[in-house]
């Protein structure tokens, strides 16, 4: 129908013709009232805003010569950060000629990856970028 017709029986019924698809052939539109379906847009829009999870990622940083005590601080801070689902970057720092014995380094993150495995996931292994050894921990999903 032309676009006039169409104008017309919008105005009728006291509601908008809105364009749906300009580059079809015709172009297609609706009547519909479009300041409710603007505000049911927006309402939906808000809805998923708010059931979204925003997932940060805090870091723990080791060193290859750790203390038991330390060690176990820094696995509690881990078991805290993984609780509130935040995933965990846990990275040791070789500094001087620790470089040399990079196996060391190696143990502490496996250690760690162990203590919290009932808790978290490996997400990405151990891996040596400049001086320094990254492991990434996520929470594990709960039913």
């Amino acid at each position: 129908m032309s676009t006039a017709d169409a104008q017309r029986l919008a105005d009728d019924a006291d509601l908008d013709l809105v364009l749906v698809q300009a580059n079809a052939k015709p172009p297609v539109a609706k009547i519909m009232n479009y300041g409710k379906f603007k505000f049911e847009a927006q309402k939906k829009q808000r809805e998923q805003r708010k059931n979204q999870k925003v997932v940060n990622i805090k870091e723990i940083r080791l060193s290859p010569t750790i203390d038991v005590n330390d060690f176990n601080t820094k696995k509690n801070n881990a078991i805290k950060f993984l609780n509130k689902g935040n995933k965990v970057k846990v990275s040791i720092r070789f500094r001087g000629r620790a470089i040399t014995h990079k196996e060391i380094g190696r143990e502490v993150m496996n250690r760690m990856a162990m203590d919290l495995e009932e808790i978290a996931k490996v997400e990405s292994r151990a891996k040596m970028e400049g001086r320094s050894m990254f492991m990434v921990l996520a929470p594990k999903e709960t039913k």
